[in-house]
């Protein structure tokens, strides 16, 4: 992966308790059109690697619960 030298970004999504937390970084997505995706209670840990069109389906499907918990 190229090296992320931009911020990283916690999702609307994550809980605010410090539980399921997960961090995208949108213009790292943006300057290589590769959306990196990791969990924020590990930030030295690995980052997953999305397609923007994989990346864009799998959050339309966590918007209309086609992912229950």
């Amino acid at each position: 992966m190229t090296p992320l030298i931009h911020p990283w970004v916690k999702s609307s999504y994550s809980s605010q308790d410090g539980g399921n937390c997960v961090e995208w970084s949108p213009a790292h997505a943006g300057a290589h059109g590769i959306v990196p995706v990791r969990d924020s209670k590990d930030p030295n840990g690995p980052a997953l690697r999305f397609e923007p069109a994989a990346w864009s389906a799998f959050v339309a499907g966590v918007q209309t619960g086609d992912f229950p918990a």
